[in-house]
């Protein structure tokens, strides 16, 4: 839950303090979105890609210097990266939360 109070002036300090305490449980977290894809191999006579089954991966998507970049993630580590996706949603809100108060009060 979010717990702000209204304040006519906080230093930096006291905003830096804030987001600590109201971020601590939104580690780690990242931006972007995970995506199952599929796609054919290389192989030539490939049962799946004859099926039409194809191979399945996931992807993370992101920006990095302005440029949209793909990772490769395994299986295993798909519930990890979507809770910190799902972290980086929540601490985005967060923010801009902050950010709505703080022009609010203007």
């Amino acid at each position: 839950m979010l717990h702000m109070k209204h304040v006519d002036s906080e230093s930096a300090s006291d905003v830096a303090r804030w987001l600590r305490s109201e971020s601590t449980n939104l580690w780690p977290a990242l931006l972007g979105s995970l995506s199952l894809r599929r796609s054919r191999c290389i192989r030539k006579n490939c049962p799946a890609c004859r099926s039409g089954e194809q191979h399945q991966s996931y992807v993370l998507y992101g920006r990095a210097n302005g440029c949209r970049v793909a990772v490769y993630v395994p299986e295993e580590l798909v519930p990890e990266v979507q809770h910190s996706l799902d972290n980086g949603r929540a601490l985005q809100d967060l923010c801009c939360t902050r950010r709505h108060r703080d022009t609010s009060e203007r």
